[in-house]
């Protein structure tokens, strides 16, 4: 079994997809009683909930509500009934397990291989994601699989192009992930701003963005703060989280989290930053360093 340290996400969405049954979930203890965090609010955050593979949604929806959080990150038609129990927002939307292949990081839009079934899964998601009343869907480029950039990218397009005007008639936001080649995710083709900015300004659509995931654009390319005031208009939503390591926004890691924010709120930005690091620390399921990098965050 991996470690936690080491766990990456696309292997935290299986075992989550697979439910309770699949795992020994122990006892959630809440960590904080009858405490709610007055928050800033000038960044709305949110958490990755698989980041907390062992813990329940339900658990980890009370104390993201109790620590000022708007709502939990990649969350599949199966658990938004939960969020909306708690009155939290599903701030970056999958759609249904039975499209889960939609889900896949490397079968993606720059293989056209793929398009066709991509193409039947969004276009009932971007529905199931408007129908419920949520705004934001992910999407992935995929690998490139010896695929040159400039025909990934036409690959994209074309294939994009199909489901563009059906978000845009529905008011849903997709979002292609950046994610890091060098580390975490080998061969993976939106890997660098300059490809991914490209290919938003191609497709022209104010109803398709980036997911800007700090973590990942560190590793590829650093310059953080500049790439945000440079290219924020097509980020759409952001991702946080240690380097190296993909841990606690803590002294152990190479970013300072408060300028970044910052930089964030300055650009006028009014969609969501959510937390995506595993914590080292495991009191509570790591929610003693949730809320620390919440309070990090908070500017």
């Amino acid at each position: 079994m991996k470690s936690q340290k080491n766990i990456k996400r696309r292997d935290a969405i299986k075992t989550l997809a697979l439910g309770s049954s699949a795992i020994t979930i122990p006892k959630f203890t809440p960590l904080i009683k009858n405490k709610t965090f007055k928050l800033k609010g000038n960044i709305k955050q949110s958490v990755c909930h698989w980041c907390y593979g062992n813990m329940q949604l339900e658990d980890l929806a009370k104390e993201a509500k109790k620590i000022g959080l708007v709502g939990i990150d990649l969350i599949g038609a199966e658990g938004w009934d939960i969020l909306k129990k708690y009155d939290l927002i599903s701030t970056m939307c999958y759609g249904d397990l039975e499209g889960k292949s939609a889900r896949s990081l490397t079968n993606g839009w720059c293989d056209k291989r793929f398009h066709k079934d991509l193409i039947m899964h969004f276009t009932r998601h971007i529905k199931q994601v408007a129908d419920a009343g949520w705004t934001n869907l992910i999407c992935f480029s995929g690998n490139r699989r010896n695929i040159s950039d400039k025909e990934g990218m036409e690959n994209c397009i074309r294939g994009l192009k199909k489901i563009i005007p059906i978000a845009e008639d529905h008011g849903v936001i997709l979002h292609m992930e950046l994610l890091n080649s060098k580390v975490d995710h080998s061969d993976y083709m939106c890997d660098n701003s300059i490809w991914g900015v490209e290919l938003c300004k191609r497709l022209g659509s104010n109803n398709f963005k980036l997911l800007y995931d700090i973590y990942h654009m560190q590793i590829m390319e650093g310059d953080i703060i500049h790439t945000i005031r440079e290219n924020h208009k097509y980020y759409g939503h952001y991702h946080t989280a240690g380097v190296p390591g993909r841990n606690e926004l803590d002294e152990k890691q190479e970013l300072f989290y408060p300028p970044i924010m910052k930089a964030i709120k300055e650009t006028g930005f009014q969609g969501y930053v959510a937390q995506e690091f595993i914590p080292r620390d495991k009191t509570n399921f790591g929610i003693n360093s949730l809320t620390k990098a919440v309070e990090i965050c908070d500017v």
